[in-house]
């Protein structure tokens, strides 16, 4: 039997090897569902702290209601939860929105989440209006807190939740736009899209 290999078949070969360990060094039945925003009462009701209100109201969905904790380790606030059956870590990152990529890899890292188990919740400056939408993988949309994730992750294959805040008015900077509250006339259409959002995470967790 010929024994030599060709440098391809062994490049082929270390890359199954690679791959096989990290399945084995992962808990591909744990998701992670991150909330981006900004810390403090200061932001808590701004457009950019969307993210945060989505784990607000997937909090309240559980029986009873959940409530986060302080995760030294990785400078997050967390709640284990279960949802269509699997556990799922809900997570605020202590971090100003710039930086949050550091928090949701050492929380990654912890757990022994794979990136195709992450979901990020976020504000988009692109989408209508209480729009929500769910994908995998893509670009950041200028989005600094996913740009940092994706940064830290080393890949952009985790999921989006992406929820539409719309573009600001006339010439205000987007950047002044999204740290302003939300107005009160708003606060139904706000809880409307948050509700929409957690049920499209219930439906991906429940598809499996």
């Amino acid at each position: 039997m010929d024994s030599t290999m060709t440098v391809s078949e062994l490049e082929r070969g270390l890359e199954k090897v690679a791959s096989q360990n990290k399945k084995q060094h992962t808990n591909s039945d744990t998701w992670l569902l991150v909330g981006l925003g900004n810390p403090g009462d200061k932001y808590a009701t701004t457009r950019h702290n969307v993210g945060r209100m989505v784990i607000g109201e997937v909090l309240d969905r559980q029986v009873p209601a959940a409530r986060l904790s302080t995760h030294k380790k990785t400078n997050t606030d967390i709640a284990e939860v279960n949802i269509a059956g699997r556990k799922v870590v809900l997570a605020q990152p202590r971090t100003y929105m710039n930086v949050s990529g550091g928090p949701v890899q050492q929380l990654a890292a912890f757990f022994k989440i794979p990136a195709e188990n992450i979901i990020v919740a976020y504000d988009d400056l692109e989408g209508d209006p209480g729009a929500v939408k769910l994908r995998q993988s893509g670009g950041d949309k200028g989005h600094n807190g996913l740009k940092s994730i994706t940064k830290s992750l080393g890949t952009k294959d985790y999921w989006r939740l992406s929820c539409g805040i719309g573009r600001p008015p006339g010439r205000m900077d987007p950047a002044a736009y999204v740290l302003k509250p939300f107005p009160k006339s708003e606060a139904a259409d706000v809880a409307i899209m948050c509700a929409d959002a957690a049920d499209e995470v219930e439906r991906l967790l429940a598809q499996g």
